[in-house]
């Protein structure tokens, strides 16, 4: 499958000597970031402030993870879509299988987690997922502040009370020979979400015309920055919550782990007076964001197409393209 040079997905390096807000450097990224995440809906990080060894670590014990007793990993559980553990099953995939550890940047929180699947404990394990995590959050902070410059707005245009969730994710390598699906394509619920992969491909995204492009050659210490709908609604329609998915091929396992931010419970996702203009009439009415994330996952929403449900829970006007 051909990809033309207009859609050649975005690689961002974050050098740390432009890392310092207000320099020139500073501004050059705000300005590369804004424009990959109105076209694409998302880009690849290259930061490697946080560590390969800390990565490399990650992913081994995800593997250890996996293979607790399905009666520990059924005690990962939450009354939140998603925030728990998710076997395989026909709804999500059969090669899928997902953990969920909520304001992973808590140690406790993290400790908790690990408790239920090793009640005999495991440091090595709640030490390196915390840090992880934490980072995974800074990084997330730092790309929004990179929007808000890009948009000559104020800190407090998009100042969130949030947790990070974590979610680490195995996809089993299908049958030989095929090529199946890994997760559904669905734009993401969470203001914006980090996806660090373990170098085996299969996350793809929808572009423009309606063609997939997967996700290769990622460098070792890159990161997958998505705008999630909230995101979307907050810039009033620029920026777009890009349609994806993972598809999988070959006899190589998948593990990622993915870092969405959830604002807590009562926060109202508006648009900036400062994006509304003549050119720009609003496109969508403030509104509560659990209840926008419980209406997605609700079963009057399983009828609305995914890429939708935006318009749909908060649209001032007939959908456009996104």
């Amino acid at each position: 499958m051909g990809v033309n040079a207009e859609n050649k997905f975005p690689a961002i390096e974050f050098r740390s000597s432009d890392l310092k807000r207000g320099t020139d450097g500073w501004r050059n990224l705000c300005k590369k970031v804004q424009e990959a995440c109105e076209k694409f809906g998302c880009f690849e990080v290259v930061y490697d402030t946080i560590s390969t060894k800390v990565r490399e670590e990650s992913f081994g014990l995800m593997k250890e993870l996996v293979e607790v007793p399905v009666e520990r990993k059924q005690k990962n559980t939450s009354p939140m879509p998603y925030h728990g553990w998710v076997g395989p099953c026909e709804q999500v995939s059969l090669l899928y299988e997902g953990f969920g550890i909520g304001n992973a940047s808590n140690y406790d929180s993290v400790k908790s987690f690990t408790q239920l699947m090793w009640p005999e404990g495991h440091p090595h394990f709640c030490d390196t997922i915390h840090t992880i995590g934490t980072q995974m959050e800074e990084l997330n902070k730092l790309i929004w502040l990179m929007l808000i410059d890009s948009y000559g707005l104020g800190d407090d245009s998009l100042k969130l009370n949030y947790t990070t969730l974590v979610r680490m994710m195995k996809y089993m390598a299908p049958p030989p020979g095929e090529y199946e699906r890994g997760l559904f394509a669905h734009t993401d619920k969470p203001v914006s979400t980090l996806i660090c992969e373990d170098q085996v491909s299969g996350l793809e995204i929808e572009v423009n015309d309606g063609q997939w492009i997967k996700l290769t050659n990622l460098s070792p210490s890159s990161f997958v920055y998505v705008v999630g709908d909230p995101l979307r609604a907050w810039s009033n329609g620029r920026l777009k919550s890009v349609n994806h998915r993972v598809m999988m091929s070959g006899d190589k396992d998948r593990y990622s782990i993915a870092a969405f931010a959830i604002p807590n419970e009562g926060t109202i996702i508006k648009t900036p007076k400062e994006l509304i203009d003549d050119q720009h009439p609003q496109l969508f009415k403030d509104f509560d964001f659990m209840e926008f994330f419980l209406f997605a996952f609700s079963n009057p929403a399983r009828h609305i197409d995914n890429g939708e449900l935006l318009h749909v829970f908060a649209g001032l006007s007939p959908p456009v393209s996104n």
